[in-house]
């Protein structure tokens, strides 16, 4: 069983079925999570299981825009503005450098062509200095407890000069170029979990994402949220940004989809 954090707020609870694991083992493992007022999910094995192998390019997509010199606060206030309950660069602190550290390495060994590190990002200069996030108050943002002891961030401008060495000068990127750099490594993976059988159905992939990282609930999930927009036109965005590398890659379900024009959610 895979919780969220915060485990007593977040519903979804992720059910691995392992090599060995019997029907009625994960029978009896969903009850269990209905019975603590969760929703289960039922996914197969792989690094990240889930949720987590999406999140982690959509993190890699934050990092390649601040190695390209976009502003964290800003990154932040766009996919705030497109429906995260927070930004990549908060969202970050919140679950701990240190441990956000160590989950990429694990994708990259587990992902190697599209998660594999082939630079010094911006979440491990933070985790080199020591700058772990809410747990020791200061990450790409400070931290101060206000009255009920609830951490309140305010941006550092110490953040930069850490990575002053390591990303290109500091530059204005639109909203839109942020959001696509941001969502289409999620949407693609969320694609190939699919492909994979990692998850058995677009519904659960979209009720995963919403229930587990807060996806933006009016916009149903990323499958969801494909159909919305339409595959030919996902197809066509990935195209124009795959210089950036195979995490932008369109999956073979996309292709064919576009060329079928075919939804997750078909018209009954």
């Amino acid at each position: 069983m895979h919780f969220f954090n915060p485990v007593h707020k977040m519903p979804l609870v992720e059910i691995i079925r392992g090599e060995k694991s019997s029907e009625a083992a994960v029978a009896t493992t969903v009850s269990y999570a209905k019975a603590m007022g969760k929703n289960p999910i039922v996914v197969n094995d792989c690094p990240g299981f889930l949720v987590n192998r999406v999140l982690f390019p959509y993190f890699a997509g934050f990092n390649l825009l601040m190695r390209d010199g976009a502003e964290f606060e800003k990154v932040d206030k766009v996919m705030e503005g497109f429906g995260w309950p927070m930004g990549p660069a908060y969202l970050l602190d919140v679950v701990g450098l240190d441990t956000a550290h160590h989950a990429a390495e694990v994708m990259a060994q587990g992902f190697p062509e599209r998660m594999g590190i082939t630079y010094e990002s911006a979440a491990s200069v933070m985790y080199k200095h020591d700058r772990l996030g809410q747990k020791n108050n200061i990450g790409f943002y400070r931290y101060e407890k206000d009255r009920k002891g609830r951490p309140q961030k305010t941006p550092d401008p110490e953040t930069y000069q850490l990575l002053k060495d390591k990303v290109e000068a500091r530059k204005e990127f639109d909203k839109q170029d942020i959001t696509l750099r941001m969502m289409l490594p999620f949407i693609t993976e969320t694609i190939r979990c699919l492909e994979d059988n990692i998850v058995a159905t677009a519904q659960e992939a979209d009720m995963a994402m919403v229930y587990g990282l807060g996806f933006p609930p009016f916009r149903g999930g990323p499958m969801r949220h494909v159909d919305e927009v339409g595959a030919a036109k996902v197809l066509a965005l990935c195209e124009k940004y795959q210089h950036l590398g195979k995490l932008y890659e369109a999956p073979a379900l996309l292709k064919k989809m576009a060329d079928n024009n075919e939804t997750f959610y078909q018209a009954v």
